[in-house]
């Protein structure tokens, strides 16, 4: 070969060489949807600690033409490749009512997964910003949902931790990655617990505060029926008003819409046990005003690891099934807790545990986990002064300017 011929082969070679090695996909059928999220099933396989969600609830919330949250939300969603295998996942979300109501112009990131490659979460996160500032944003945060009833926050602190089906579980170097990137901010800490249930009897405090409450301003307890809470009572929808109102001011809510309300009341509230569900009326109302709730369920997160792929077929339901109904698991998970905000001074929240934990004493549970609180929220950690309770969780939403 002549020198002439070399020169061509030599500036292939460099062009070859200064091309990227990874190759960001936008998501644009069902069948890549399908590889988006079967992703974290791969990546997160054997692992203890993580709680997979079911495919078939995956699909329905990233879906634009099921999940009700894209009445108000936009989205896109990327997948990496690397060598022709997937490498890393991430989704972008625009929150147009949240972005109104707390007066910003933020794309969300969320559904973050990626190998422990530098390039591949660069490569995902320019993804995002880039069609972020094609929006019109200027800023991105996350890991966010389409709204607070999706998992939110990356986990710095607890990778040792069985994790929950209301959170995400991420390995320890995903963090890790967000220091070397540069330009991340912590925007929004949140801390979980771990709450010991009392062998037996009731925390003295517990029962002194309830008391007082009850009697002072006539609050009553009550654990309603399934037909009351789906029926023509409505208490699920009553149920899910306090928990717009008593969320309002909590970091990046969206109040849910009539049609987000419908699809909860579907999708979650079929599988509740009952005794698990406290509600809190006002008696000196005409009416007996649902004034507060408190949502607990068994921990779901062994039968979930063992629904192969996230599919309930063929062995995965009996798992559910079991943990649900017969409470096979050490754990329970406090999935929502509200009490409407002209009541959160009055002490209502301790009528919940009154009312909650002869239950699961019943049921044989040795510690709950609260899922995220804000780290200011002293008003909702003061609550577990009363239990035996350790800090367990720590996990980040980040920020990064465009």
């Amino acid at each position: 070969m002549g020198i002439s011929g070399f020169f061509p082969i030599f500036a292939q070679l460099m062009k070859q060489r200064d091309m990227p090695s990874v190759e960001i996909r936008k998501v644009n059928n069902k069948k890549e949807l399908d590889t988006f999220i079967q992703f974290h099933y791969d990546l997160y396989r054997g692992n203890e600690y993580d709680a997979p969600n079911l495919y078939r609830d995956e699909l329905h919330t990233l879906s634009k033409n099921k999940n009700s949250a894209f009445e108000f939300c936009e989205a896109e969603y990327f997948l990496a490749y690397k060598d022709g295998k997937v490498v890393g996942r991430i989704a972008g979300i625009i929150n147009h009512r949240a972005n109104e109501a707390w007066k910003t112009s933020s794309v969300r990131f969320g559904w973050i997964d990626f190998i422990n490659d530098l390039e591949v979460s660069r490569a995902l996160f320019d993804a995002v910003e880039q069609w972020g500032r094609s929006k019109g944003m200027t800023k991105i945060v996350g890991p966010l949902g389409f709204t607070d009833m999706d998992p939110e926050g990356m986990l710095i602190e607890g990778f040792d931790q069985l994790g929950t089906m209301a959170t995400i579980y991420n390995y320890p170097y995903y963090p890790q990655h967000m220091e070397q990137l540069g330009g991340w901010e912590k925007d929004n800490d949140y801390v979980e617990y771990k709450l010991i249930v009392p062998k037996d009897g009731m925390p003295e405090k517990y029962k002194k505060v309830a008391e007082m409450v009850k009697k002072r301003y006539n609050l009553h307890t009550l654990h309603p029926k399934r037909s009351q809470v789906l029926g023509k009572e409505q208490y699920g929808r009553k149920v899910l008003d306090v928990v717009n109102k008593s969320y309002q001011n909590i970091y990046g809510f969206s109040q849910m819409t009539e049609a987000q309300i419908d699809e909860y009341l579907k999708m979650y509230f079929p599988m509740l046990d009952m005794d698990m569900i406290c509600l809190i009326e006002d008696w000196n109302t005409p009416d007996h005003k649902l004034i507060g709730v408190g949502i607990s369920i068994t921990n779901m997160t062994r039968a979930l690891q063992k629904c192969k792929n996230g599919r309930l077929w063929p062995f995965g339901w009996w798992h559910c099934l079991r943990a649900l109904k017969f409470h096979k698991a050490e754990c329970l998970d406090l999935m929502l807790i509200g009490i409407l905000p002209e009541y959160q001074q009055k002490g209502a929240n301790a009528l919940l545990f009154y009312d909650l934990i002869p239950h699961y004493q019943k049921y044989g549970f040795k510690w709950g986990e609260t899922n995220v609180e804000m780290e200011t929220n002293e008003k909702v950690q003061s609550q577990w002064q009363y239990l035996e309770h350790e800090q367990h969780k720590r996990r980040r939403c980040y920020q990064k300017n465009l």
